[in-house]
């Protein structure tokens, strides 16, 4: 059995991305996922990964990993703006609680 992967790394996707951070794997229902821990100042940002989407993975020392990753840096999970949904004939009731159909 091989050992699991766990290594400060600098990781390359498709689209031309690249992050820095400590690299390991994760299984979740039953898929491999790589996890990058991406440190941000004193706190984390965790990425899970599919391996499918990587171009390549350079093992590197933390403190290599450390500076890329302040560089490189994840934008922060945002809420979409979407315009809410209207209401169709069959969302609404009558004032008895009974839908009009």
């Amino acid at each position: 059995m091989a050992d699991k992967f766990d290594e400060w790394a600098v990781v390359e996707l498709m689209g031309r991305v690249r992050r820095a951070g400590r690299l390991t794997e994760q299984v979740i229902a039953g898929h491999g996922f790589l996890r990058l821990e991406i440190p941000n100042g004193d706190k984390w940002v965790t990425q899970l990964v599919s391996p499918t989407a990587v171009y390549a993975i350079t093992p590197t020392t933390e403190a290599m990993a450390r500076e890329a990753a302040a560089m490189w840096h994840p934008q922060p999970v945002s809420r979409w703006e979407l315009e809410p949904a209207k209401p169709s004939a069959r969302d609404s009731y009558d004032s008895d609680g009974e839908p009009p159909w």
